[in-house]
């Protein structure tokens, strides 16, 4: 070993007790290729009387060298946390997994009980996943509490890798009546994607003990993000979620939005730059209604929302006592959307900064492209064995009334009255208030049938008033979801995948305007349908006059003052 080298170490040595039992070496920059260059370190350790803690980070350990350093840790039962990032700058990909695989079993062979596990930044791909494998497998990692892998490649088949090594911890230390119960889990800048995404979430229901989830920078899209969100209900003391630039798209963000409505403990949501749109804003909108009371920080920059939407979250947020930081930065607000939605917020200094803004959309058609990316995207889901709405089970439709499927397939005053005093009934039987699509369809089709005939009108609202009942008895989300898709087809909202505007008609809004007025119509929910129709009044202008009727009602039903 050059003296420099040997000068160096020595320094660094005179740096190394931290006290309650830490051996620290962090950000020595110490090139470390053999045995003889880690000789006073590995002193350091043997005589390190309950060694609890052992950092590396920021030096770069050769295979020789590791395994020196992996001798001295062999009777050291007490160590707990390994704090070993960034320590094989310049290394060989291929020497990286035979390091670790010295340095994990030392710690078996010591019996130790890790509670922190960080490796991040060691860039080794699915073999370095592999080099750590049997140690996450074994007693070692029964105790762990936090495990953090940043920006180390793993790729798909290091995440499955680590997901069955997770799994497999967990049912052993389980089998002894103590399971895993791993709370913090960093995993950004891995390229996971999809595959791995799902395998990890798979692993994370099962354990069910999460505090913290980091996956940013994954590639993951909407299959992915829905098998997080499912796991993610099964951890009910999560308090931080980043998954910051991956692709939620309306049916992620949607997905997310349900998980969301069963955790209490949330503080901290990062989906900044995740692609969230305006419908998957929305449902957050109504998840921040009805749940969310310890959140603090809602990160949802760069996501293609609009004005509207989001002056919907800026109205949702603002009974969160906690909340500290609502960033809607990046989005497509334009100058005056960006006023607004200053003016809104009762609490100014919590709204980050809109420097960033990324102007009023351009009406371009990206329906097209969106398409084509559910396809690639179901694809995918199929490979990888994922479940897509789609795919699912179609739920047992009821006993089938000809005369009501004539109805809905075709609808006319005519066949309407022709389904007698009990019309509501059957067609509330023939309409699953749970799919928001559906829900949307038949309003739109019943309510286009709307007119002046005192029969005809009042077989429409009646029957509409039984639909709509039974449709907001369900959560906010369900029904605010129904509202968007009611937007998107009636040109208010521009909407993702295969919903089609429709051709507005008086009808459409002079019902609507009716079931505003209703008991069961919430006030919010009102506040919502005002604030697009407002924004985008002019997609209704062929029915202007019903129009300025709804936009009237709807105002006066949120400030019931005027």
């Amino acid at each position: 070993m050059a003296s420099d080298d040997i000068a160096l170490l020595a320094e660094a040595l005179s740096k190394t007790h931290v006290g309650y039992g830490e051996l620290s070496y962090k950000g020595q920059g110490l090139k470390l290729d053999n045995a003889e260059s880690v000789k006073e370190l590995v002193r350091e350790i043997e005589e390190y009387q309950g060694l609890r803690a052992l950092r590396l980070e920021g030096n770069t350990v050769g295979v020789e060298a590791a395994q020196a350093i992996a001798k001295a840790l062999e009777c050291k039962d007490q160590l707990q946390s390994c704090h070993w990032s960034d320590m094989f700058t310049g290394r060989l990909r291929s020497e990286i997994p035979t390091a670790l695989r010295s340095l994990g079993s030392a710690l078996m062979t010591a019996g130790a009980r890790l509670r922190e596990l960080d490796l991040s930044d060691n860039a080794f791909g699915p073999d370095g996943v592999k080099g750590i494998e049997t140690l996450l497998k074994s007693s070692v990692c029964h105790s762990l509490r936090e495990l953090r892998l940043n920006n180390c490649g793993m790729g798909i088949g290091g995440g499955k890798i680590l997901a069955a090594a997770l799994t497999e911890c967990h049912e052993q230390s389980s089998a002894l009546g103590a399971p895993l119960k791993l709370k913090v889990f960093i995993a950004g800048r891995n390229r996971l994607e999809n595959e791995g995404a799902t395998a990890l979430a798979l692993a994370f229901q099962l354990m069910g003990s999460l505090e913290e989830v980091h996956m940013p920078q994954n590639g993951i899209n909407h299959a992915g993000v829905t098998a997080l969100a499912t796991a993610m209900q099964h951890n009910p003391h999560l308090r931080i979620l980043n998954l910051n630039d991956n692709t939620f798209t309306k049916r992620g963000a949607l997905a997310m939005a349900q998980a969301l409505r069963h955790l209490r403990t949330v503080q901290v949501i990062n989906f900044g730059d995740c692609l969230v749109r305006s419908e998957g804003a929305i449902a957050l909108s109504a998840v921040l209604r009805e749940g969310l009371p310890t959140l603090k920080e809602l990160n949802l920059s760069f996501g293609e929302i609009t004005e509207a939407a989001a002056l919907v979250l800026a109205q949702a947020v603002q009974d969160k006592p906690h909340l500290e930081k609502l960033d809607l930065n990046g989005n497509c607000l334009g100058e005056e959307g960006c006023e607004a939605l200053k003016e809104t917020m009762d609490r100014a200094d919590i709204l980050a900064s809109l420097s960033d803004d990324e102007g009023e959309p351009d009406d371009d058609d990206e329906e097209e492209e969106e398409d084509e990316e559910d396809e690639e995207n179901g694809k995918e889901m199929k490979e990888n064995g994922v479940k897509d709405k789609r795919d699912s089970p179609v739920k047992p439709e009821p006993a089938c009334h000809p005369e009501v499927l004539s109805f809905l397939s075709s609808p006319t005053a005519e066949t309407l009255l022709k389904l007698g005093d009990n019309r509501t009934g059957l067609i509330q039987q023939h309409v699953d208030v749970s799919d928001s699509d559906k829900v949307a369809d038949a309003f739109l089709k019943i309510s286009s049938l709307y007119s002046d005939d005192h029969e005809v009108k009042k077989a429409v609202l009646e029957t509409i008033d039984t639909l709509l009942k039974k449709a907001f008895f369900g959560s906010s989300l369900q029904t605010y979801s129904f509202l968007s898709t009611l937007l998107v087809m009636l040109g208010l909202l521009k909407g993702e995948g295969k919903v089609k505007k429709v051709q507005v008609l008086p009808g459409h809004l002079l019902v609507l305007e009716h079931a505003v007025q209703q008991d069961y119509f919430p006030q919010d929910h009102a506040s919502l349908l005002d604030t697009f129709v407002a924004r985008h009044g002019k997609a209704l202008k062929s029915c202007s006059h019903a129009r300025d009727s709804l936009k009237s009602t709807l105002e006066r039903r949120i400030s019931p003052e005027c």
